[in-house]
């Protein structure tokens, strides 16, 4: 499974995953219903598990991707965070999850424990997530962050990184993305994308990226293009506005503040059609691209027809 994986990620072939966000409850099993009926798994490549996004309580984002890709036979992606766990808690959940075959992890400084909805959270936060890469390859070296021999020794374990989609000054993300790479990352997943000259500057900036790094494993390591589907006008000034990193179109912006003029059904329907021309372009220019729509799992469907 894990070999398919890596293959079709460094491949020509199509590579698509979709994001899924654990419920705050005691069951993911509702939202593995939803999976079944969207006909979503047999159109992508793996999935992802967020773990607590913006310090906001939900069910165990490891636990959680376990059990889909059980589910499923299918990788999953688990979300690690770092606001939440020190080098012990961070060993021993990685240690664990490998017994159950769950080996693809995506390093996370995450959010600030100040947005949590649980209260006087304190975040624990040792280091950024560069610590969790560091971890990874030292498990995958067969022994603990203090070098000492584990027994038996982990089976490899894949690390992901993530990466803003602009900033005023391209280089310094860059740099970022180099560092992650010098730490092992062996894939970026960046923040959404909506315009196509904006992915062509990522993609060059990556291929200069690896070039830079000190790892071997930086060679093969891929560009894995987010897109988040705009199907709502205050959506696409949301985020242009408030979510740093990511940078709408104002022609976007405009077309959908003109839709939502004619009523809910009209911005919904150029809604999509602008989110499925983004998606297709993507997919065209690069062919690995990352899903999210807060568990829309029939969008992403449609999306990928």
């Amino acid at each position: 499974m894990f070999d398919h994986f890596c293959q079709t990620l460094c491949s020509d072939q199509p590579f698509i995953t979709v994001e899924i966000n654990p419920p705050h409850g005691a069951s993911i099993d509702p939202i593995i219903d939803k999976i079944k009926a969207s006909g979503l798994p047999d159109k992508i490549t793996g999935f992802t598990v967020t773990d607590n996004p913006l310090a906001k309580l939900k069910m165990s984002g490891v636990l959680s991707s376990i059990k889909i890709q059980q589910t499923f036979d299918k990788v999953v992606i688990a979300t690690m965070s770092m606001r939440d766990k020190n080098k012990l808690s961070l060993q021993s959940t990685l240690l664990g999850a490998n017994d159950f075959d769950l080996r693809c992890i995506l390093a996370l400084t995450g959010d600030p424990a100040k947005f949590s909805d649980q209260p006087e959270v304190k975040g624990v936060l040792e280091r950024d997530s560069t610590l969790l890469l560091s971890i990874i390859y030292h498990l995958n070296n067969g022994v603990d962050y203090s070098n000492k021999a584990l027994n038996p020794t982990p089976k490899p374990i894949y690390p992901f990184a993530v990466s803003n989609a602009y900033a005023k000054d391209m280089r310094r993300l860059q740099k970022r993305i180099v560092k992650k790479l010098d730490y092992g990352a062996r894939a970026i997943i960046t923040q959404p994308v909506y315009d196509l000259e904006n992915a062509k500057e990522l993609l060059e900036l990556f291929e200069e990226a690896k070039a830079q790094s000190i790892r071997e494993t930086a060679k093969e390591a891929q560009l894995i293009i987010g897109q988040f589907p705009i199907v709502r006008a205050r959506t696409a000034n949301f985020i242009d506005d408030k979510v740093p990193g990511i940078s709408v179109p104002k022609d976007i912006i405009d077309e959908m503040n003109l839709a939502a003029m004619d009523g809910e059904e009209k911005e919904q329907e150029v809604g999509f059609a602008l989110s499925k021309r983004i998606f297709d372009e993507m997919m065209e220019v690069h062919g690995k691209v990352h899903l999210m729509t807060h568990n829309r799992f029939d969008l992403c469907s449609d999306l990928i027809g």
